[in-house]
């Protein structure tokens, strides 16, 4: 029998510790979860914020904004025609005290203040980075868009939050509009000859689908975003291409 008293050690004990160059470890250690919002979403609120703040303010300021009040010319003379083909904008609602065009305007400026602050944080906070990412254009126009915000840390984490929320509300009210008019039995609009209903009220309404998929948009793209920072901090893993993923670890 071979005695191994006193031999060296030829298998030391294995280091669990997790290495430094452990993906994993880089990710939590090192990384940096960051929100960049997409150009996409930018030039829609660039859009939408002035139209909404318009209509807005009409309801708001209602009757004076409405025919015969001292602000309704010149800024809000075309809700003249449009009261008179969807009542809940002009005199009956109004009249009858219907409160759901003031509590839809209110939420209106609520949401707006919201899309504002966020934008507040991403070109104050934000750091300028090549475009890329999600909503990042992939043509020959790219040029046209120059460079994205890059948000990161609890700043970042504030505007992705504040983003998502502003835009679950915009579609919620939305879809919650058009739902209660139809649960009305059309009690607004009823009155409308079929030409009427399609020039002047499924022709400009159909705006408010554009207000459906930009605020999906940005429901999806900041979800993805939220997803994954509280896939990072629960200690799993995120795809972090530059090309794909909304997250960036560094």
């Amino acid at each position: 029998m071979v005695s191994t008293r006193g031999h060296p050690k030829d298998f030391p004990e294995p280091d669990l510790t997790p290495s430094k160059s452990s993906p994993s470890r880089r990710g939590r250690s090192n990384g940096k979860w960051a929100h960049t919002p997409s150009n996409i979403t930018i030039v829609w609120l660039l859009i939408s914020l002035p139209l909404v703040a318009w209509d807005t303010g009409y309801v708001l300021l209602r009757p004076h904004s409405m025919p015969g009040g001292f602000l309704h010319w010149p800024l809000w003379v075309p809700y003249e025609l449009y009261g008179k083909v969807d009542y809940i904008y002009g005199w009956k609602a109004f009249n009858s005290r219907n409160g759901f065009t003031g509590a839809q305007g209110l939420l209106n400026a609520i949401e707006s203040l919201m899309y504002v602050y966020y934008l507040y944080i991403v070109y104050t906070s934000g750091k300028q980075v090549a475009a890329r990412g999600r909503g990042a254009p992939q043509t020959a126009i790219a040029g046209f868009w120059g460079e994205q915000r890059r948000v990161e840390g609890t700043k970042g984490a504030l505007a992705a939050l504040v983003g998502y929320s502003a835009g679950l509300m915009t579609f919620s009210k939305t879809v919650l509009y058009w739902l209660s008019e139809y649960y009305s039995g059309f009690d607004n609009l009823g009155h409308n000859s079929l030409s009427n209903i399609v020039f002047l009220w499924i022709i400009p309404k159909s705006c408010s689908g554009a207000w459906l998929v930009g605020s999906g948009y940005i429901i999806y793209v900041t979800g993805i975003e939220i997803m994954q920072g509280l896939t990072i901090s629960a200690g799993g893993s995120t795809t972090t291409s530059d090309d794909t993923s909304l997250v960036k670890l560094e």
